[in-house]
């Protein structure tokens, strides 16, 4: 009969609908030497959590040397911060620049074609100007 109930209890532990008295209660059954061979298996796991519970954290902890690293992490990272604004600002002026150099040389450019046919239609008024010259010269 106890058999059977600590199976239902078992059962209703692995649907995670237990209470904690039942838990205590199938914490002490599997805590005993006679458990039944069918639920053999689970007795060290419920050992374990009897054990488990009774262990104490002894160390002492050294709080001070947390403060200590959170502030060189702060300033570790306050530099990091700064490093990166000003390099990102170095970058950035580079880029400015290199975009600066690329549209004064396409406008160059442009004014150089300009300029180049400028000249030719400059050539012709030359030879114009060469050949009125002659016809004026021979009268």
């Amino acid at each position: 009969m106890e058999s059977d109930r600590i199976e239902i209890l078992l059962e209703k532990y692995l649907e995670a609908t237990t209470s904690i008295a039942e838990e205590k209660e199938l914490r002490t059954y599997f805590s005993q030497e006679s458990v039944p061979t069918h639920l053999a298996q689970y007795a060290p796991m419920f050992q374990y959590f009897s054990k488990a519970k009774e262990e104490r954290y002894t160390k002492t902890l050294p709080l001070r040397n947390k403060r200590f690293n959170y502030t060189w992490l702060s300033i570790a990272a306050m530099a990091v911060l700064f490093f990166g604004i000003y390099f990102g600002n170095e970058y950035q002026k580079k880029k400015e620049a290199e975009y600066a150099y690329n549209e004064t040389k396409k406008a160059l450019t442009l004014l150089a074609d300009n300029f180049s046919r400028g000249t030719e239609k400059v050539a012709y008024l030359n030879e114009f100007e060469n050949a009125k010259q002659k016809i004026y010269n021979k009268n």
